[in-house]
């Protein structure tokens, strides 16, 4: 296996392709000249030590040189190493609510986006973390099983939206229930990040906690949405409408921070309000960096060694080399005729 680390230097081919350019264009214009200016067999009488293909190796090996420093510069690595790498860390399940109330932009840009913003920051300051994905509404659903990939968190974090789930509402209970079995090693650390406007329209959410107090999960929770509260749009062809009651009245959906405090108060966690994006993912990190990290992944990984010293080592040869080449003839290296060059008879 191999890999460029640098790949933004090849960009230095381009003036070592137009230097090379240059050098033919400079012999086609000295060779025309010279035949402007006299024979071949005359020329070769009035300059008898000059060496055509010595003045070309006196081009190639500073271009070669600057082709092996670039090619260093790249960095080619090559996976010859094999290491046993523990990974610490505490297993954490993003719980996010994508009920249609998350559409409402009483917090810019709107809540759904807040909470984007908020779990994008929250993963970028981890650490060798494990986290996995749920998402709820009127029913909960797994989203990313639990893994060690950001990156994949990430994009799954992104392709989230209000359509993805059919029953609204926000069932906390059976997000608690669903997000708990996420947690394979009973003996890692164990936290929940719960994210929602607070809005509860299910049942049982004690027996949830209950559930998530037996395994030893710690809730973190975060309000998006502001008490004052907003509408709830409906994007259309005709233009955006707002979501309306049975009594034709626009509906107003507000943060209920209430809920979120009990079920993190309940589980040794803590409730945050989601406004300050900085700020909470500061909190956060700080609560993580209390809890005790756990040895939950042992494996056998290829580390890339460099191989950019052995181009560098190559091209400080061919520089030293070079200045032993001259564009005359050598006399003894001519008794070899090692470049073919005739000799012309006076």
């Amino acid at each position: 296996m191999w890999e460029l680390d640098q790949k933004e230097y090849f960009f230095l081919l381009l003036p070592i392709a137009v230097l090379i350019a240059l050098f033919i264009a400079d012999l086609w214009w000295r060779k025309r000249k010279k035949a402007e200016f006299a024979s071949v067999k005359a020329l070769q009488l009035l300059s008898p030590n000059q060496s055509f293909t010595k003045v070309i190796l006196k081009a190639i090996l500073p271009l070669s040189c600057l082709l092996l420093i670039t090619i260093a510069l790249v960095n080619p690595k090559i996976g010859t190493k094999v290491v046993t790498v523990k990974r610490q860390g505490v297993d954490i399940v993003f719980t996010l609510d994508v009920s249609k109330s998350m559409l409402a932009k009483d917090m810019a840009p709107d809540r759904l986006t807040k909470m984007k913003q908020l779990v994008s920051q929250i993963i970028s300051n981890l650490g060798p973390d494990r986290i996995g994905i749920v998402g709820y509404a009127g029913s909960a659903f797994p989203l990313l099983p639990i893994t060690t990939d950001h990156y994949a968190a990430k994009m799954y974090l992104q392709s989230m939206n209000t359509d993805m789930v059919s029953s609204q509402g926000t069932a906390f209970a059976q997000a608690i229930q669903v997000a708990s079995n996420y947690y394979d090693n009973p003996n890692t650390s164990k936290v929940m990040i719960l994210i929602s406007d607070g809005e509860d329209h299910g049942d049982d959410m004690q027996s949830a906690i209950e559930i998530a107090k037996n395994k030893g999960i710690k809730i973190i929770t975060i309000g998006v949405g502001t008490e004052k509260g907003g509408p709830i749009p409906i994007e259309s062809r005709n233009g955006t409408t707002y979501k309306r009651d049975w009594d034709d009245q626009v509906v107003i959906t507000k943060l209920n921070p209430a809920t979120l405090e009990q079920i993190a108060k309940q589980t040794g966690g803590a409730y945050y309000y989601g406004a300050n994006t900085q700020e909470v993912v500061d909190l956060i990190k700080n609560d993580l960096s209390k809890i005790e990290k756990s040895d939950f992944e042992s494996q056998q990984i290829a580390e890339f060694q460099s191989q950019f010293q052995w181009f560098l080592a190559l091209a400080l040869l061919l520089l030293f080399l070079n200045t032993f080449v001259l564009e005359r003839k050598t006399k003894w290296i001519q008794k070899w005729n090692l470049f073919n060059d005739k000799t012309p008879k006076a």
